[in-house]
């Protein structure tokens, strides 16, 4: 079994490296090369599952060394992998959505000259996931961690002949590198402080606890800001919206499986110095809630189906970064929701990859309309993954979304108070955005109109290898939350990892159920209020000063403009006048001086034998001079 834990990562590193390299001989076969190791992948980690669940709770973690990195006295760096109940989680989702995607992008890529190398790059960026999350260690875990960082620059910017999309990829590196150095200074601070880098040796709490508080929090702090980064959580989610440059089941696989949901495993991963620093516990769940209601207020505004979906994976993320931050009541709800997440947001994205697929590539959903129509496999699945988001009673997110409320009540006091509304508010957003997007697309009447080049859109179903994973996506968004929330399977699986907290909120989980269903039905109903009583104008109105803001993602790109590129820019300039000034005028002015100095010895050498006998003359004259001088003193 522990060749197998290998096995995960090297098929589909091994598929990326034959399709980049492999020469234009792939091109009529490398996508299925692809699929079929993202697949291979799948097939090891279910094999791997259910051996895990033939043995006890406690015997269920299988490690795997392959060779030492670094074999030096006093830094020992292994590659190493660690399979445990949580990294089996994020195999599983990873290769299961991740398998669906690759078969998923043979139909939506198939005019694509370059599929190959997409299919090169979507095995890159699933491998370079699964090294992260199986890795026993945090170097390791940082070489998988820019893996991913790497591939979604490939991904995010593939139609790299938009001038967008390469400036989309080049703004998630940028901003994901400000995060990637805090997770360096991490694991800097661990080695200085625990003197290794391994889970076995930094997550001990027994150890941990004997490291002062103020590193503790600072690990913690840099952690969190490692994962702001890959997780598009407040202040390091500007790249996310701009990310939907990149072709949609690159959307799909960023949002549901990989890239976003690495934060949140690093943090949950983590929680043994979590649990130890309340400092850094508490400023994770501020980003969370301020990330979740920054998420739905953008998706509210947002008339390009692809961009509202991003505002509200950033939405959802900080549902699980809230939870994460209340410790361990919340960790297995994070995780929980993180799973029901990757169902009914790879579905969405899917689905709306299917709608533009049918629509000439249009995105501005008020160019949509009666869908249903035409598209009813697409309306179905993506009707599905809708009332999952939303909380409808008996689908995944009601289950998984309902216990991060009451769990977010649970923390008592002011800030239970505060974050179970911050809760509540955002699942009336998530309610009011998606049916939005829901009555703008496929209901009312057709609005489509010939695009730039004067094609007309003639809406159709998408082909079978496309719509088989929305319907396999479907099902996991109606029955996944119902069977983890069975008898608390889902918590009970991870309990041996992260542990489970049992507090009492002042509200009932009956009670928590109702309000987020009351809410829920509050979102709706605002939307079919706004949206399918009336007609729907092709050109948004202008809308109040919130609308607009939002519409420009709360200005957060003014913000970074004016905090962070315009006074970089002014100090740039700054340091490039003190250099030139002052470095250099230094430089240059010393180099003058010799010269100058020199050019007037010079003149002194000029060859006339007169010259040198008065300068003979005039030296004895000062040496007589100077030395009558000393006797008479």
């Amino acid at each position: 079994m522990e060749s197998l834990i290998g096995g995960l990562v090297a098929a589909p590193l091994l598929g990326a490296a034959v399709l980049l390299t492999g020469g234009r001989r792939l091109d009529r076969s490398g996508h299925w090369l692809g699929t079929a190791l993202a697949g291979l992948s799948f097939v090891f980690a279910a094999v791997l599952f259910f051996d895990m669940l033939g043995k006890d709770a406690e015997e269920r973690t299988l490690t795997s060394h392959l060779f030492s990195w670094v074999p030096v006295e006093g830094f020992q760096a292994d590659v190493a992998f660690q399979l445990d109940q949580l990294s089996m989680t994020f195999v599983l989702l990873v290769t299961s959505v991740g398998s669906l995607i690759h078969l998923y992008s043979v139909g939506y890529m198939a005019h694509d000259e370059r599929r190959r190398r997409f299919f090169g790059y979507l095995n890159l960026f699933m491998g370079a996931m699964l090294l992260l999350v199986l890795a026993d260690n945090y170097l390791l875990l940082y070489v998988g961690w820019e893996g991913v960082g790497l591939a979604s620059f490939l991904l995010i910017g593939f139609w790299q002949h938009k001038p967008s999309a390469a400036t989309a990829a080049k703004k998630a590196f940028i901003v994901n590198r400000v995060g990637d150095v805090g997770l360096a200074i991490a694991i800097f601070l661990m080695f200085t402080t625990f003197g290794s880098f391994a889970f076995s040796a930094v997550l001990d709490e027994q150890v941990a606890a004997g490291a002062g508080q103020a590193t503790l929090t600072g690990i913690g702090l840099m952690l969190l800001l490692a994962a702001c980064g890959k997780s598009a959580q407040v202040p390091l989610q500007s790249w996310l919206g701009d990310a939907m440059e990149g072709p949609t089941p690159v959307s799909a696989l960023i949002h549901a499986a990989t890239m976003v949901t690495a934060g949140v495993y690093l943090v949950v991963r983590s929680a043994d110095i979590f649990n130890l620093t309340p400092d850094a516990q508490l400023v994770v769940t501020i980003v969370g809630a301020a990330s979740l209601l920054f998420g739905a207020f953008v998706a509210c505004a947002k008339d390009d189906i692809k961009k509202s979906l991003a505002g509200s994976t950033m939405s959802q993320i900080g549902y699980m970064m809230l939870a994460a931050g209340l410790g361990p009541i919340g960790y297995v709800f994070a995780i929980m929701h993180l799973v029901t997440h990757g169902f009914f947001k790879a579905g969405l994205f899917l689905g709306a990859g299917s709608v533009m697929h049918a629509m000439n590539d249009e995105v501005d959903m008020r160019r949509y309309g009666a869908l249903r129509r035409h598209m009813p496999v697409t309306f179905v699945t993506f009707g599905l993954a809708y009332l999952a988001i939303i909380g409808f009673p008996g689908l995944s997110g009601f289950f998984s979304k309902d216990e991060i409320i009451y769990a977010a009540f649970a923390k008592g006091g002011t800030q239970g108070w505060i974050l179970g509304g911050v809760t509540l508010l955002g699942a009336a957003l998530t309610a009011y955005y998606m049916t939005r997007m829901m009555l703008l697309t496929f209901f009312g009447e057709k609005r489509w109109q010939p695009d730039a080049a004067g094609r007309e859109p003639h809406p159709h179903e998408a082909p079978r290898v496309m719509t088989i994973p929305m319907i396999v996506l479907a099902v996991g968004s109606v029955g996944a939350g119902a069977y983890f929330s069975l008898g608390e399977r889902f918590a009970h699986w991870l309990e041996p990892v992260t542990g489970l907290g049992h507090e009492e909120a002042p509200l009932s989980h009956g009670m928590v159920s109702l309000a987020a269903t009351a809410v829920m039905l509050i979102g709706v109903a605002g939307a079919w209020a706004q949206y399918g009583r009336r007609p729907v104008p092709l050109v948004a109105p202008a809308g109040r000063w919130v609308t607009r803001a939002a519409r420009r993602d709360l200005l957060q790109d003014d913000f970074n403009h004016a905090v962070l590129v315009r006074p970089g820019n002014y100090l740039t300039r700054g340091l490039v006048y003190v250099d030139h000034k002052l470095v250099d005028g230094v430089v240059n002015g010393t180099a003058a001086a010799f010269g100058g100095l020199s050019g007037r010895l010079r003149r002194v050498q000029n060859g006339f034998a007169r010259s040198y006998a008065v300068s003979m003359f005039g030296g004895a004259a000062v040496l007589v001079a100077a030395t009558l001088l000393m006797r008479a003193v």
